[in-house]
């Protein structure tokens, strides 16, 4: 465990502290939120110090009273079993951790191989993370939706965001950031007369969001064109061209949104969704060029790039990446996700202990 950085944050606590005090800074939503979060960040890495600090100056107490009463040794004994305790405790918290982990995200959900049952696949994949995000008290907000005939989703993107601040910061993201990768689902189809079992998959694509300030865009930069809005088989929904999709030029990333009724409102969740694809984009080639890249979440939409498998016929959910594997798909598929993720969080938490930065979510 590190005194100096410790110190240093702890003092970084302090000063965050005295600004969260100061009433003026909440004239400005977007810097109280992104200082509260820090705060949130380091509030456990406060309260563990505090507590391994406290600890250490009632043993000092104890020893010197048990010289002169024996009767104090006990608890003295007691006090120091807990130390060791509370300093394995406030190291792991003082672990590298992801600087996204207190962030919101957008949640990308995309059929894939299997036609009409991989669209079907994607739409319970969607309904999943939103009976979870519902189950966490998490608010979400459907930005961009392209249903199939059979009332599947070809495409859509969902905003999944924390009420206020995260505790601990542990937002959205330091849960969801491992389900980036095909899901691969085995079982009957509802399109399937002989009933044999099929094998399909969707991709899910996860993304931390970014707040307008934290990365410059140049209008300069932007193809945007209207269109109108369309549902299942095509026919158009709008009798206006309210749908916007935005270009951007430089990278060739193209993000699309349709579900508001207004041109500026779609422009604007557009606008959100191409600064979360920028921000990853960044993270990505950073770490390439540091020789630590990771693979794009989700390369094409194929079942044998799977990163978990779906079985309904044994009812089985298994992650490929930690061998994981559970009989409760049922529960899981129903907004149940805790088991897997605390797995993944486990995995994570352990890779980081060991030194790696992080487990590897690709």
């Amino acid at each position: 465990m590190s005194e100096d950085r410790l110190r240093s944050l702890l003092d970084e606590y302090a000063e965050l502290e005295r600004r969260l005090a100061d009433p003026a800074i909440h004239a400005d939503p977007a810097t109280a939120r992104r200082v509260g979060r820090r705060f949130a960040e380091l509030s456990g890495i406060h309260k563990a110090a505090a507590e391994l600090e406290k600890a250490r100056e009632d043993l000092a107490a104890a020893r010197e009273l048990a010289a002169e009463d024996p009767g104090f040794a006990a608890e003295a004994d007691q006090i120091a079993a807990r130390i060791p305790q509370l300093e394995q405790r406030l190291a792991e918290l003082l672990a590298p951790r992801d600087p996204n982990d207190a962030k919101d995200v957008i949640l990308e959900v995309k059929a894939g191989e299997g036609g009409e049952e991989s669209a079907l696949f994607a739409g319970d994949l969607l309904r999943m993370y939103l009976r979870y995000a519902e189950r966490r008290g998490w608010v979400t907000e459907i930005m961009d939706s392209q249903e199939s005939e059979l009332g599947g989703i070809k495409d859509a993107t969902v905003s999944i965001r924390t009420r206020g601040v995260p505790e601990d910061g542990n937002g959205v993201w330091s849960r969801l950031k491992w389900e980036g990768g095909v899901h691969r689902v085995q079982r009957v189809p509802a399109t399937e007369s002989q009933g044999r079992i099929h094998t399909s998959a969707a991709g899910v694509l996860v993304a931390p969001e970014v707040e307008e300030t934290e990365i410059s865009i140049d209008p300069n930069d932007l193809r945007i064109d209207v269109f109108r809005s369309s549902g299942p088989g095509g026919q158009s929904v709008n009798t206006t061209d309210s749908a916007v999709r935005i270009t951007h030029l430089p990278t060739g990333i193209v993000v699309s949104c349709q579900n508001e009724r207004s041109q500026l409102q779609n422009k604007e969740q557009a606008m959100r969704m191409l600064r979360a694809k920028l921000a990853q984009l960044a993270e990505e080639q950073a770490a390439a060029a540091a020789a630590d890249a990771r693979k794009a979440q989700v390369r094409t939409v194929d079942r044998s790039e799977r990163i978990r498998t779906y079985n309904f016929p044994q009812n089985r959910i298994s992650d490929h990446r930690i061998g994981y594997t559970a009989y409760n798909l049922d529960m899981v598929i129903a907004g149940d996700l805790d088991g897997v993720l605390d797995a993944l969080s486990e995995a994570d938490r352990q890779a980081r202990l060991a030194g790696q930065t992080d487990l590897s979510r690709r």
